[in-house]
């Protein structure tokens, strides 16, 4: 507890058990379960990286070094040890193989759509262990416009407060497809938060994977300038003018690129507004203001001057655990309560407590 609160992690993982697919997938689907190489249909399920690649990643060294801790991110009582540890309160709980499972673009709207709800009923598992304490955000079908809304609808009779989805184009359709329509106007009516949240190495089509082959360039380019086109499709394309009271967030993306692309987007609006009126009514950093809120990192070294350009009350902490930004939880909330240095209690407190609730409709 930290005085009058205690912190609320808005973007934390989940590991998914490969064995998950195998038990959850409904019975005329089981055969594409996949084993350890993760491939479906002879193909690795990512794009130019080996899944077995991760032993290397920073997250594997932290469960070598520290296996207690990385329980966590695949067994439920871990995961509410861990928390308590460190005076968490709550954790949304977002995919990590899920980020790519059906992150196809190829790949049958049918079995996508089987991944997903087999991938929604194994957390909703995973989160009655405690269920004010892990909160689940769920997966939707991208790839079938049509089962979109039946799970949104399946999910929130979880309990949940938002779901998530990709922000690059899904068999040809971005953000602001009429196809997507019915899915905005039900998260609006149902009071449900819609998170953007990019994977790199998707094999959905991806900002920067037709021009360099390294995990060093690909994830430097899809975070974030996936989710500046994300906000782009969802402004230009009259999403956020039509749904005013629907919430969205972009995250794990840094914040650093937001007042810049704001900026940049109220410029080409002054200029250009005649050609975008119909669905562009205002600024489209006022759309931001209105209804976004955005991730950051906390080791971002200009969190201050940020806050003076777009305000406190837009921006959410999240541990990322156990991805390889972040693979430590408790250096992540130690870095986190380290902004004390920088940053006024106040702010903190938005930040750590208050932005988390109102962003997931629990204020």
């Amino acid at each position: 507890m930290l005085k009058n609160y205690e912190i609320i992690d808005a973007d934390s993982h989940v590991l998914e058990p490969l064995d998950l697919w195998e038990k959850y997938l409904e019975p005329e689907f089981k055969h594409f379960a996949p084993k350890e190489n993760y491939m479906l249909d002879g193909e690795s399920i990512l794009y130019k990286f080996n899944p077995s690649d991760f032993v290397e990643s920073e997250a594997a060294k932290t469960a070598q070094k520290d296996p207690d801790m990385y329980k966590g991110a695949y067994d439920p009582q871990a995961r509410v040890e861990l928390m308590d540890k460190m005076g968490s309160n709550m954790t949304f709980l977002y995919p990590s193989m899920g980020l790519w499972m059906w992150s196809i673009d190829t790949m049958d709207s049918k079995l996508a759509g089987a991944f997903v709800r087999s991938y929604n009923n194994w957390l909703h598992d995973f989160c009655n262990h405690a269920p004010q304490k892990l909160r689940g955000i769920g997966a939707i079908n991208q790839h079938d416009p049509e089962e979109m809304v039946p799970e949104l609808q399946r999910i929130v009779e979880f309990g949940w407060k938002a779901v998530f989805i990709r922000p690059n184009p899904v068999k040809g359709r971005i953000l602001s497809d009429p196809a997507y329509e019915p899915f905005w106007s039900e998260c609006e009516r149902l009071n449900v938060a819609v998170t953007v949240h990019e994977g790199t190495h998707s094999r959905l089509p991806t900002t920067g994977a037709d021009r360099f082959n390294t995990r060093f360039a690909l994830h430097a380019c899809s975070h974030p300038m996936e989710q500046m086109m994300a906000l782009l499709a969802l402004i230009e394309g009259g999403v956020l003018e039509r749904h005013p009271q629907l919430r969205v967030g972009f995250f794990e993306s840094g914040c650093g690129w937001l007042p810049y692309w704001l900026w940049r987007l109220d410029e080409e609006y002054e200029n250009l507004y005649f050609e975008v009126k119909d669905n562009v009514k205002m600024k489209p950093s006022e759309y931001f203001h209105r209804q976004c809120y955005i991730g950051f990192e906390v080791d971002e070294p200009y969190l201050a001057q940020l806050i003076e350009y777009i305000g406190a009350d837009k921006l959410l902490f999240g541990s990322d655990f156990p991805h390889m930004d972040h693979p430590n939880f408790i250096e992540s909330v130690d870095e986190a309560l380290a902004l004390r240095e920088r940053l006024p209690e106040d702010t903190i407190k938005k930040i750590l407590h208050d932005n988390p609730l109102r962003y997931y409709g629990l204020a």
